[in-house]
């Protein structure tokens, strides 16, 4: 075997050792040493050369690249995620016919769907969409993504909350919060705005906790302005009413007659 090959299968090794066991430092630092040693195959994108072990070193590269993806999401670094699925990438829509199909490529597209949904770049996620086989939407991966998008999109935040319990694979759970954050926030958003107060039964309802402490340390940390007192969340403690303020109206017609004659006299 090629020495190189050697020397990379022998790294990965080490990486995949320090990955099981939680390492994530060590394994960040494998990481990066191995991504430098795949720089010296040229059988990799964007060359595709054709040598011996091009089939071996492609299988390789492409495994490296999926656990870089899933360390993005284990130490919750999104830019990481980004750049490691980029580099990723190639390998599923390029090698079709060079190497078999990967059983992580699924969970791993539906997941960057996910990301993308989460960050708010809907547009990209139907560009990413649009680049999937007809057949791919029947995987429940990618299926969970493209109903969280329809839910989302309607406003059936329930639908979206309720889905982080059915999640296809364990690496959804870290974007399944985020969302669900990001639904939480919008709800409370608007019931601030929509009422005074409600009873911690409507509010812990409304924001879709299961217990009124979770109610209680979402608002701790997330809204300190709001009050829960008598059994009820105030959402404001203070709520001043600002008073109208009063249209300059005899002035507005004014000027507007004023523009009206100017525009007249150029015309």
């Amino acid at each position: 075997m090629d020495p190189k090959l050697v020397e990379v299968t022998q790294l990965f090794s080490r990486f995949k050792a320090a990955f099981a066991r939680n390492d994530f430092d060590t394994s960040v630092g494998l990481l990066s040493q191995l991504k430098v040693l795949l720089t010296k195959f040229p059988s990799l994108p964007p060359s595709f050369q054709q040598t011996p072990n091009a089939v071996e070193e492609l299988k390789i590269a492409r495994d490296i690249y999926e656990h870089a993806v899933v360390l993005s999401v284990k130490i919750e670094d999104q830019d990481a995620f980004e750049r490691d699925f980029c580099q990723l990438k190639p390998y599923y829509m390029d090698t079709c016919d060079i190497i078999p199909q990967s059983p992580e490529e699924y969970p791993i597209l539906g997941l960057n769907l996910l990301r993308l949904l989460v960050q708010n770049r809907i547009a990209e996620f139907h560009t990413e969409l649009e680049l999937l086989p007809v057949n791919a939407l029947e995987n429940a991966c990618i299926k969970h993504a493209v109903e969280l998008e329809q839910s989302f999109m309607e406003g059936a935040y329930n639908r979206v909350l309720s889905a982080r319990q059915a999640v296809p694979h364990e690496t959804y759970v870290y974007f399944m919060d985020l969302l669900a954050k990001t639904v939480r926030d919008e709800l409370a958003g608007c019931s601030e705005k929509g009422y005074d107060y409600m009873s911690i039964t409507e509010a812990k309802q409304m924001l879709m906790f299961s217990s009124d402490q979770e109610l209680r340390e979402y608002i701790t940390e997330e809204h300190p302005e709001w009050e829960i007192k008598d059994g009820c969340v105030f959402f404001q403690k203070a709520k001043e009413t600002q008073p109208c303020k009063e249209i300059p109206s005899l002035q507005v017609i004014n000027q507007t007659l004023s523009y009206a004659r100017e525009l007249e006299r150029i015309v």
